[in-house]
């Protein structure tokens, strides 16, 4: 247990920098490479998508970092409860996370107690709870069509630059062996086999927010999180599915869905978090 909760300290510090050293350099490549190459000419008419496209990137990955930061300054715990508690026999996971009554965690990597605990996201290293969960989704979706986004201009790039034709579906399932073996040959270099291993580090990043996006809503709508899912606890008073979501994203909820705001009341995630003490 010790070894595991080491490997999870360890890969608590480990994400953050990961995801940012992945926007750091999603950024460097966007506007350094894709942009110059893709729309190099001073046309009027490619000027014009060439604004289109940067006002795009930059709407998704700010919303993205918005709510990635929104997450963390937000955090689920309870202002109410500082001792560590004895673990439970309900608890599901002994190992990062404590049970405790109605709905609350003691998590021993955020060492905070937790209301309504959904999971420990390592990426943003705190807990998802009651009142942060909004911005969690809305960064998964955010994350997701901006790894999509760059993925497509990715590949425009590639096609453009070295002329790499996707017509065949098979071209991109085998692009990455095809390109490791080319680079230990010395017939390609390293830039664009670095370009390949992003085309597949914004694939996978993308799906497993989508993923993620699509499990979290269907959660919240059922009024459930992931540490009673695991449990195999079943809501008692289930609430209208709409009634669900408005206490997530609140009466605003249009607008926090262009932009990483509050939608929710204050004196209401006060009310709930008082409730739940």
């Amino acid at each position: 247990m010790f070894t595991r909760m080491i490997k999870l300290r360890l890969l608590n510090a480990v994400a953050p920098a990961y995801f940012f050293m992945a926007t750091v350099v999603t950024f460097i490549l966007y506007f350094c490479l894709f942009i110059p190459t893709i729309f190099p000419g001073p046309d009027t008419t490619m000027r014009g998508s060439t604004t289109l496209h940067v006002l795009a990137f930059l709407f998704l990955m700010f919303n993205a970092l918005g709510n990635y930061v929104m997450t963390i300054k937000y955090p689920a715990e309870s202002a109410n409860e500082s001792a560590v508690p004895v673990c439970s026999p309900h608890c599901s996971d002994k190992v990062d996370a404590h049970y405790l009554l109605n709905g609350r965690h003691f998590c021993k990597l955020c060492k905070k107690v937790i209301l309504k605990r959904d999971h420990h996201c390592f990426f943003t290293g705190n807990c998802i709870g009651n009142k942060n969960m909004r911005y969690f989704i809305m960064f998964c979706i955010y994350t997701s069509c901006t790894c999509l986004y760059s993925l497509v201009l990715g590949v425009a790039f590639l096609t453009v630059e070295y002329s790499i034709s996707f017509e065949n579906p098979l071209t991109f399932l085998t692009l990455l062996p095809l390109s490791t073996g080319y680079f230990f040959m010395g017939s390609i270099s390293g830039l664009q086999l670095f370009l390949v291993l992003m085309l597949y580090v914004w694939l996978g990043i993308g799906l497993v927010c989508a993923g993620f996006c699509c499990q979290q809503v269907l959660l919240v709508a059922r009024g459930q999180t992931w540490c009673q899912l695991q449990r195999g606890e079943l809501v008692d008073t289930p609430s209208p599915w709409r009634s669900n979501l408005k206490d997530v994203f609140g009466t605003r909820w249009i607008l926090g869905l262009i932009l990483p705001v509050q939608t929710v009341e204050m004196s209401s995630q006060d009310a709930e978090e008082v409730k739940q003490d």
